[in-house]
């Protein structure tokens, strides 16, 4: 409350005013006077004791202000750092979903290769197949053809067939490696 407003109205009683020839009773002046000086104290101590809490309240709220008011500059400088670090934290995870999207691309041509190596392998033991079948039909066709002379052609020794190491060491058998890494 405002303390320059004036106390609240008092009563007053329905009785006519006393005129001036009738003099009021000793009785009444102390006890209209102790009531009004009654009214007046704790009118007075209600004012205090609303100044008391307000000032209590508005010295908590005003170190609150001057706190926010004191801590608004490393609030702003604190803002500023959160949206560099976001910022960088961006540009980083971008960076990391292009190393990703490299990795991914990466392990699909080394699936594209995997796969064209199987294809390749299939094809050439599909060769490798085709050839010996072949080199047999040609081998049973010249025998069927001879004139039942032996011309030594028949006999194959390591060091003839390829399979020896080229100084006579071979261990004399076939080697029989299927695959696409037989031919290497």
């Amino acid at each position: 409350m405002n303390s320059s407003s004036p106390p609240p109205p008092q009563p007053q009683s329905q009785s006519p005013s006393p005129s001036p020839s009738q003099s009021q009773s000793p009785s009444q002046s102390p006890t209209q006077t102790a009531t009004k000086e009654a009214t007046k104290e704790a009118t007075t101590a209600f004012t205090a004791s609303l100044r008391s809490i307000a000032q209590t309240h508005s010295v908590a709220l005003r170190d609150r202000a001057r706190t926010l008011h004191d801590n608004e500059p490393a609030l702003a400088r604190q803002e500023a750092e959160l949206a560099r670090s976001t910022a960088a934290l961006a540009a980083q995870n971008a960076q990391w979903g292009r190393v990703a999207d490299l990795a991914r691309s990466g392990l699909k041509e080394i699936g594209d290769v995997q796969n064209w190596a199987e294809l390749i392998e299939r094809d050439l033991a599909l060769v490798e197949e085709t050839s010996g079948e072949e080199e047999e039909e040609e081998e049973e066709e010249e025998g069927e053809e001879g004139d039942g002379r032996d011309s030594g052609s028949s006999e194959v020794n390591a060091e003839e067939d390829g399979n020896g190491n080229g100084n006579g060491n071979g261990n004399g058998k076939e080697n029989n490696t299927k695959g696409w890494f037989s031919w290497w």
